[in-house]
């Protein structure tokens, strides 16, 4: 079992900046890499970034490469996202999940433990 606490997110303007954080706890051995997802209402679960737990490799979905930032605290077992330049379509709620499962770091059946996420709203 892993659980998450996750931080951040929020009512920001169109422009503007977010930084969300997630610490994990418990069997952390498990897990491959912890990625970030977004879900906005009547969509899918989408790939928005994710970096390896043990080294660190960082993978982006393309079209957010340059906007959002990827990074971790390995002492801290905190894995950081930090959003710059949001626009409206960022809006959704955002999920900090581990992979533990070997396999693509962007397909959301490779991971578990999905929380409730964090609601991150952008104002045009």
């Amino acid at each position: 079992q892993v659980t998450l606490v996750q931080s951040g997110g929020g009512l920001v303007q169109a422009g503007g900046s977010l930084r969300l954080s997630c610490t994990a706890s418990g069997r952390t051995s498990s897990i491959y890499s912890m990625g970030w997802f977004r879900q906005s209402p009547g969509k899918e679960h989408e790939f928005v970034a994710g970096i390896a737990w043990s080294n660190p490799t960082t993978y982006y979905q393309d079209f957010l490469k340059g906007r959002f930032t990827i990074s971790k605290d390995s002492a801290k077992n905190t894995v950081y996202l930090q959003m710059n330049s949001l626009k409206p379509e960022d809006t959704a709620i955002y999920y900090c999940v581990p992979r533990t499962r070997a396999g693509s770091a962007r397909d959301p059946s490779n991971y578990a433990y999905w929380g409730q996420g964090t609601q991150v709203t952008v104002s045009s």
